[in-house]
């Protein structure tokens, strides 16, 4: 019994493997440089490492074989959207050759709802690619991560929390930690999910309140400072700050979490507790 995860050393693909080691299953990481800095140590954790480029397909067959499951994704932040559509096909390619038993493919919440936004336009195809495969898969839906926060330290540090969308607008958002979680749990029953798409949240909470969960956390006053998403130089990003302004996710946080309660959904302010205790 092995889980394979993609992307181990990144954001998403690390949250996944911890919690794996956490429940004590085995982890397979395919990583594109196993003497970096992250691959160690997760070698160092007991973690197999197996080499492997998504683009390319390179090693993905060997990466998958004998899995119990693969945990997989697709980006569009090195080479653009595109890329995603290739990655989608050297991933479903290498997963049929491999014959693996269940794929759990981490897309974005909303991109079944024709937002017009890239990147959530190009996870739709690779989703619609996933379910005619024939491969057994649960496509889950993450929403906007707590941790996009962090890229604007510098801001902080001065007391601003700059976000292309209204403040008073709610944003539903994603603790990595309990996507972790929750494709643990997947990956433990996956007869029960398989052929499921499930969007995901652990909290819903406007900037204003973003702001004044950190000010009392770094005892200094921090605002949320919005602006146009049109000011934004990807039109990517401006597209689904657009979207987030206008609509936003739809996630059904209420019945998600009662579904799930053993994933423990942490919520905005206790993500934040532990991100800015020091």
């Amino acid at each position: 019994m092995t889980y394979v995860v993609l992307g181990a050393t990144g954001g998403q693909g690390g949250a996944v493997v911890a919690e794996l080691l956490e429940a004590s299953l085995p982890v397979r990481a395919v990583v594109r440089d196993r003497n970096s800095k992250r691959a160690e140590e997760l070698a160092t954790r007991g973690v197999e490492l197996v080499v492997a480029d998504m683009a390319s397909g390179d090693g993905l067959v060997d990466a998958f074989v004998q899995a119990s499951g693969v945990f997989a994704f697709t980006t569009p932040f090195e080479t653009g959207v595109d890329a995603e559509l290739t990655q989608g096909a050297a991933i479903l390619d290498a997963a049929r050759l491999a014959h693996v038993p269940y794929l759990v493919f981490s897309s974005v919440a909303s991109a079944d709802r024709g937002t017009g936004v890239p990147h959530f336009e190009s996870k739709y195809r690779v989703e619609q690619a996933l379910a005619d495969s024939g491969i057994p898969y649960t496509i889950v839906g993450p929403t906007y991560f707590y941790d996009n926060l962090l890229g604007g330290a510098d801001a902080l540090s001065a007391g601003v929390m700059p976000i292309a969308m209204p403040a008073d607008k709610p944003l539903q958002q994603l603790s990595r930690r309990d996507l972790g979680r929750f494709v643990v749990e997947l990956f433990t029953n996956p007869d029960q999910f398989a052929g499921e798409r499930i969007d995901i949240a652990s909290d819903a909470v406007t900037p204003d309140q973003m702001a004044a969960t950190l000010s009392s956390l770094l005892a200094k006053d921090v605002h949320a400072e919005s602006f146009d998403p049109e000011r934004i130089s990807s039109p990517d990003m401006s597209a689904m700050f657009g979207f987030l302004g206008r609509e936003g996710y739809s996630v059904d946080i209420p019945a998600l979490h009662t579904r799930f309660p053993d994933v423990g959904w942490q919520s905005f302010a206790e993500w934040a507790a532990v991100q800015f205790a020091a």
